[in-house]
């Protein structure tokens, strides 16, 4: 079973993509002080005259001292003349620190501050993971599946279209990220990491929606694992036989761990809690390559802490099997 990465090697790795991309952000601000710079240096190369010799300044000094001038540092001598060359004294630290400011207090804030940048900060976590689990639709089951996926250390992506919902701030408090956004756009599954991702699950109150999701995301990557939440049984099976999808229907409270189990591609036919104890019923067909060939119903209990609750061979079917009966290929076993 997949383990989650541990929690502060992620941060650092969303931190350092979050970086990139307020770079790419500040790219502009970052091109118009460059400019007003460049700008700046060639005017102060053509115009300007040293008032003792009346010369040109090269353009590396002209740049120097427009670079100067912007933190109010005077390399050039202030000239007696012509008017347009003293506007230059004026229009550049102006220009050249309202540029400044503004790129580095925007960089700063959305740096320090995640929650002024919302969902920016979502995106760029959901883009570290890999080998998730994507819950579409944070509601009862929704948030109850993620619960579950949490208890067996899976790394979980929501995606969520009602920002004022519910379980919205619940989830949050779970320390995942959480996308709010239409998850039948296509581009928003994207954004929660549906290529690098092991399984979806869309579990809305929308089959049709729950349907959508799903085929998306099966086109977009094809080895994704895809467990659905739908409502009526046979079009469930429809769906599970055209298009092999996993799908489970049910009270929220049992529904949530078979969703959990069927997403980690664990072959669970039904889980449900005995107390807070969860129970999962597998079933097991033996191999010929399997490791169980030869062994003893007993045996299996033993060593693997199971319960076979029911033998099948062939015709033979048995609801209490014999402890002593060999495992052969092709016997199926409950456990």
């Amino acid at each position: 079973m997949m383990k989650r990465q541990p929690r502060w090697r992620r941060y650092l790795r969303a931190q350092l993509r979050d970086l990139r991309v307020l770079f790419q952000e500040s790219g502009k601000a970052l091109l118009l002080f460059f400019l007003i710079l460049l700008i700046g240096a060639f005017l102060f190369h053509t115009i300007y005259l040293y008032p003792e010799t009346n010369q040109h300044p090269t353009f590396s000094q002209a740049l120097h001292a427009t670079f100067a001038l912007i933190f109010f540092e005077i390399v050039l001598p202030f000239p007696p003349d012509p008017w347009y060359v003293q506007f230059l004294y004026f229009v550049v630290p102006v220009l050249g620190l309202a540029t400044i400011a503004d790129g580095v207090l925007r960089f700063g804030t959305a740096l320090l501050n995640k929650q002024s940048r919302g969902q920016a900060w979502q995106v760029a976590m959901a883009s570290t993971y890999k080998n998730h689990i994507i819950v579409c639709g944070v509601g009862k089951i929704g948030y109850r599946v993620i619960q579950e996926l949490l208890k067996f250390e899976r790394d979980v992506v929501a995606i969520e279209m009602n920002e004022n919902g519910r379980f919205v701030e619940k989830t949050k408090s779970l320390g995942i990220p959480l996308i709010i956004a239409n998850a039948r756009r296509s581009e928003n599954i994207i954004k929660a990491g549906v290529r690098q991702a092991d399984a979806i699950i869309p579990c809305t109150n929308d089959e049709l929606a729950n349907l959508d999701i799903a085929l998306d995301a099966r086109d977009i990557n094809p080895d994704i694992k895809v467990v659905m939440r739908m409502f009526d049984d046979d079009l469930a099976r429809r769906v599970e036989n055209g298009f092999g999808i996993h799908t489970a229907f049910s009270a929220s409270a049992v529904s949530a761990p078979i969703f959990a189990a069927a997403a980690m591609r664990v072959n669970v036919k039904h889980s449900f809690y005995v107390g807070d104890d969860l129970l999962n019923v597998s079933e097991i067909i033996i191999t010929e390559q399997s490791q169980l060939v030869g062994w003893t119903v007993e045996k299996l209990s033993l060593e693997l802490d199971l319960s076979v609750i029911f033998y099948q061979s062939g015709e033979l079917s048995d609801m209490h099997a014999d402890p002593h009966r060999e495992l052969h290929p092709g016997d199926k076993i409950l456990v």
